[in-house]
């Protein structure tokens, strides 16, 4: 007979979800310095330094967003852990040493008004957005969060003055919250925020995100700006954008009503008593189909099988048609719609890129990429053909500029190859030609690669489903997973000590990438790293992410038991050398790993995680996942319960030693998760540790040294006991 810890009736150690309360933080404090004091051994110090290096090095390459003449960056360094917003022109950045103009140091920010500023990104007004008094590029909504949470601040930037401009002096400024603000002029934003109008209901939806969108206008309290598209309260979020391109603009509302449905609507003004008066105009198609508009067309990628206009389109696909004669006209589906893409079983749709004149598709077969291109001829007939073959790797394909030219970054990379950054066209298939690139940055390598390999091998579930995986360490071990022979068959190296990495969860796919951090604190000590590509991912596009929904989620855990079993047995490691690591949704993975298949692994890693699925949806933005998971407050608790690690914990439960980390100021996942699971398996008298960040939001750090303090006890955790030195 099991005994458990935990009742879902008497939540025992709830207490610890007061996130900043004394007695949580106590605890929390007590366990910091229990985690610190046996993962800072002697090595402890040299890692994080190697880590925070590679973090500080100045030799990245600094990614850019183009607006008119400048390229936009934000960066940090050693000298600058939160950060410059900084711009130069494309051709100071082709040069090994671009010359930088700061607009907004985030540290002198920081400092002046005691305040740690994470940076969250930023918008520039655009000229045919601008006035007279505030011209084109001279104004930008920037985004903060203090400490690293969800919820943030927008400020409006004067790029001029090189100051933000306060409320008092007609700036845009948006209290701190989860939402956003969006140009639509010089003086007008479209605002969803956290807040409300007196006579108004509850501000946000049961996930905590914004039930209203509003139109403010400069100089008014944002409280007054009339609502213009709002959603209920169980709903997810409601938003409104406008598209400035000229000879396109759209005015586009959304009601999310869960993380997978949705509703598009048109909006257009028309003006009563001087005052702008909307109109909204459902696009009516399935609501778990995603709308998107680029120029004069709108585009449509089904999740699931879906009918537009009398036409099936599968799921998984992507179909575009004039907009302007979809919206408003009436010919049959099959006159207007084109197919662009239609998944196999072996290839989905990872990616679409749109620059003026083309589409670029970022295809994956069997988890390896390549890109499509698609572009009208000058008849208007589609044409297509594969591009970009000479580079290998995953891609990442964006457009330089989609409202003014064909140029696209191209950035390349592996497991063992640091990123590549190419510049390129697509402008010559237009006429015939083929397009170009050129190679614009090469990052250094950050870890010694030599003498290893990676490798793709297939597991098999319990269920029969072949599922992918990459091993990357030295390359005679990694060997045995691409032969799938038992080590009794083969002669050659020990097994080594192994960490296997899953997500598994809102069709996001693990693509093979350059990981210098694990290259650092892993690979480079001679261990193995493990990528499985379980199902919940998105990795064979959305049938492969629908297999393991809700009451089949158990197929993700039995994948990732499979791959673990399938390096055991072809002689890659062993399980007293085996270890997993999952984050967020992965920490709910490798929180199942644990109570589930505690006989599997060595060690397990637990980061940010969703454990208590009897509460999940109660605590911050955890609404928002029912579609994923389902509702315990249902009868998908029946499902749930055996799902949810904290509610598994057994007194007499044989563990492996397990390590949690999680964040004070995480708002999306609650801290209380990784706190009571904790208390759950201390319970038990279970090995296990805990730290937790007091910054750093659901990334678990706020700056390079926050991220570098995390792996470094990370990875000592796992070196101590798995047995790599």
């Amino acid at each position: 007979m099991t005994h458990r810890v935990i009742d879902p009736a008497c939540d025992r150690f709830q207490w610890l979800e007061e996130v900043d309360g004394a007695e949580a933080l106590a605890w929390v404090e007590e366990r910091n310095r229990r985690a610190e004091q046996q993962l800072r051994d002697q090595q402890y110090g040299p890692l994080k330094d190697s880590l925070r290096q590679i973090l500080d090095a100045s030799d990245r390459i600094p990614g850019v967003t183009v607006r008119g003449e400048w390229l936009y960056n934000f960066w940090t360094d050693a000298d600058h852990p939160q950060g410059l917003w900084r711009r130069t022109t494309l051709e100071s950045y082709k040069s090994e040493t671009p010359e930088w103009d700061v607009l907004l140091d985030l540290d002198a920010l920081s400092e002046d008004e005691g305040t740690t500023w994470v940076w969250h990104g930023a918008a520039v007004l655009r000229p045919e957005q601008s006035s007279d008094e505030v011209p084109g590029y001279s104004r930008a909504l920037i985004d903060l969060s203090p400490g690293g949470s969800d919820a943030d601040v927008t400020r409006e930037f004067d790029l001029h003055t090189r100051r933000f401009l306060t409320p008092e002096e007609g700036g845009f400024y948006r209290p701190q919250g989860k939402g956003g603000l969006g140009w639509i002029d010089a003086d007008t934003v479209y605002a969803s925020t956290d807040r409300s109008s007196p006579h108004e209901d509850t501000p946000v939806t049961s996930s905590g995100y914004p039930r209203v969108a509003r139109r403010w206008s400069r100089g008014t309290p944002l409280d007054d700006a009339p609502p213009i598209i709002s959603v209920a309260e169980d709903d997810m979020v409601a938003s409104a954008g406008f598209d400035s391109t000229p000879g396109f603009e759209r005015h586009v509302g959304t009601r999310v009503l869960g993380f997978y449905d949705s509703e598009t609507y048109l909006i257009e003004y028309r003006t009563e008593d001087g005052e702008p008066s909307p109109t909204l105009t459902l696009i009516d198609v399935p609501t778990d189909l995603n709308v998107g508009f680029h120029r004069d067309l709108i585009f449509f990628s089904p999740r699931t099988e879906a009918r537009v206009r009398g036409v099936v389109l599968p799921a998984g696909s992507l179909y575009v048609a004039p907009a302007e004669e979809f919206l408003h006209g009436h010919r049959d589906g099959a006159e207007l719609l084109t197919a662009l893409f239609t998944p196999t079983e072996s290839t989905s749709l990872q990616g679409v890129t749109a620059t003026k004149n083309v589409f670029a598709l970022t295809v994956m077969e069997d988890v390896v990429e390549h890109v499509e291109a698609h572009w009208r001829d000058a008849a208007g007939a589609w044409q297509s053909r594969q591009v970009l073959s000479e580079i290998t790797g995953s891609l990442s394909v964006t457009a330089y500029d989609a409202r003014t030219s064909d140029d696209i970054w191209i950035t390349a990379q592996d497991f063992l190859t640091p990123s590549t950054r190419y510049l390129g066209s697509l402008a010559p298939l237009l006429h015939g030609e083929t397009e170009t690139h050129g190679l614009i940055k090469q990052a250094p390598e950050r870890f010694h690669a030599e003498g290893l390999a990676a490798v793709q091998s297939f597991a098999t579930s319990a269920d029969g489903t072949r599922v992918p995986y990459f091993v990357i360490g030295p390359a005679e071990t990694v060997q045995f997973a691409a032969d799938g022979a038992p080590r009794e068959a083969i002669a050659g190296a020990e097994p080594l000590p192994t960490v296997l990495y899953g997500y598994g969860g809102f069709e996001i796919s693990q693509k093979p990438g350059y990981l210098p951090l694990v290259g650092k604190a892993w690979l480079e000590r001679g261990g193995v790293f493990v990528v499985a590509n379980i199902r919940g991912g998105g990795e064979y596009g959305p049938r492969w992410h629908q297999a393991a929904l809700k009451d089949q989620r158990h197929k993700a855990y039995e994948d990732f038991a499979a791959v673990a079993q399938a390096l055991v047995s072809s002689g890659v490691t062993t399980t007293e050398q085996l270890g997993c690591r999952g984050g967020s949704n992965g920490g709910l993975l490798t929180g199942n790993m644990l109570t589930q298949y505690p006989e599997l692994f060595g060690a397990v890693v637990i980061q940010v995680p969703l454990l208590d699925m009897k509460r999940y949806s109660h605590l911050l933005a955890g609404a928002s996942w029912r579609a994923e998971y389902g509702d315990p407050d249902t009868a998908d608790w029946e499902h749930l319960q055996h799902i949810s690690p904290y509610h598994q914990v057994q007194h007499e439960g044989n563990y492996p030693p397990v390590l949690l980390t999680t964040s004070t100021k995480d708002d999306r996942v609650h801290p209380g998760h990784a706190r009571k699971m904790t208390a759950a398996l201390e319970a038990a008298s279970a090995d296990v540790t805990y730290w937790e960040n007091t910054e750093g939001g659901h990334g678990g750090a706020a700056n390079p040294e926050q991220q570098a303090t995390m792996n470094a006890l990370i990875y000592r955790f796992l070196g101590q006991r798995l047995g790599l030195g």
